[in-house]
């Protein structure tokens, strides 16, 4: 995602874009899935952080270091989150990080049952998990979360829309 005025867009619109771009990021093997998610709202939010944030996401694609265990894209979702409601040392914990995380946790079990890589992609497991399908599906829930991350930022008027 590139660095927009989100003020000219409207919420549907810019949360298009924030979808669309996490998907392009992981479709074109620029970052994996919790590092798309993680770019893609640093930049929606005007990069607080600088483009090295990314590192810290590098370990947990296909379920934490390929263990299959969570949902690479929950976890870059986690990040996201940390960026707005996280704390430093000595700051209290603002109850909002520990509603927005069960929040996107309940959104992902939901939809997909599950938040471990294995469950979600157990289709294309063996064999088959290099496949485009499979791909294609975690560009789908990337997206997905990105998506969701942007839209709770709008909901609480960390994010201003048109």
């Amino acid at each position: 995602m590139t660095l927009v005025n989100t003020a000219d867009y409207t919420k549907e619109k810019l949360l298009d874009k924030v979808q669309e771009d996490a998907e392009q990021l992981f479709r074109s093997g620029t970052y994996f899935c919790s590092e798309a998610v993680l770019q893609t709202i640093n930049e929606l939010l005007g990069m607080p952080y600088d483009a090295n944030i990314v590192k810290l996401a590098s370990g947990f694609p296909i379920g934490l270091g390929k263990a299959q265990c969570l949902c690479g894209a929950v976890s870059g979702g986690q990040m996201a989150l940390g960026i707005v409601y996280g704390r430093v040392e000595g700051e209290p914990m603002q109850d909002k990080m520990f509603e927005k995380a069960k929040k996107l946790h309940d959104f992902i079990k939901d939809e997909y049952k599950s938040l471990c890589c294995r469950v979600i992609t157990r289709e294309w497991q063996g064999d088959n998990f290099k496949s485009p399908e499979r791909k294609n599906h975690c560009i789908t829930i990337t997206g997905r979360v990105a998506r969701w991350v942007a839209n709770e930022l709008v909901e609480d008027g960390k994010i201003k829309v048109n």
